[in-house]
């Protein structure tokens, strides 16, 4: 099998964010790994207006009638899974990231997905949002994932310092996100053969 390809979704445009050194953290922390090419898709190249398709992402690519949204579709399509970075915004993810989740339907369907956030709390309920989502789109989402505390992971609320034990938790969620994209490859692979 080929390797895998895994985009790191930077979700947040907002200036000043903390979210860039966090992703950066993440593809560090993935740089050694042999199973998978880990890469950043930041969504501050992709500035998508407020959900404009006419159509429901639901009923097809073919029917995608905005520039934004094939350039979108098309990068999201690259891939065989995704770890989405992800700020709590009250209580939640970022309405950037839930909007370019939302342009999209089967670029998402039957790939896998891990979760790295931030925040006071680190970010858990931006998380367990997003969960739910991801669920409605037929993605499956890993059991580990990191939550960094701007308080404890971040020197005045600004200086990425994160605890050493999330090292070897961002190595736990990318052992179980490529097991997880590897075997949804095979079964969008099959989908796709001609019937024997």
């Amino acid at each position: 099998m080929s390797t895998l390809k895994i985009g790191v979704i930077l979700g947040s445009t907002r200036p000043g964010r903390n979210g860039k050194v966090v992703a950066d953290w993440v593809l560090a922390q993935a740089a050694g790994r042999t199973a998978a090419e880990y890469e950043l898709v930041d969504l501050a190249d992709y500035p998508l207006p407020h959900l404009d398709e006419p159509v429901g992402a639901k009923a097809g690519p073919s029917l995608y009638s905005k520039d934004h949204t094939k350039a979108w579709a098309a990068r999201i399509a690259e891939y065989d899974g995704y770890v989405f970075v992800t700020p709590e915004y009250n209580h939640s993810t970022s309405g950037v990231l839930k909007n370019a989740i939302d342009f999209l339907y089967h670029e998402w369907t039957n790939k896998a997905a891990g979760f790295v956030s931030y925040g006071a709390v680190g970010g858990a309920r931006a998380i367990e949002h997003l969960r739910g989502v991801l669920s409605e789109l037929q993605v499956a989402h890993v059991q580990q994932q990191l939550s960094f505390s701007m308080f404890t992971d971040f020197e005045n609320f600004a200086d990425f310092k994160p605890a050493e034990m999330h090292a070897g938790s961002a190595q736990l969620l990318f052992d179980q996100l490529e097991s997880w994209a590897g075997a949804l490859r095979i079964i969008r692979e099959a989908a796709l053969s001609p019937a024997a």
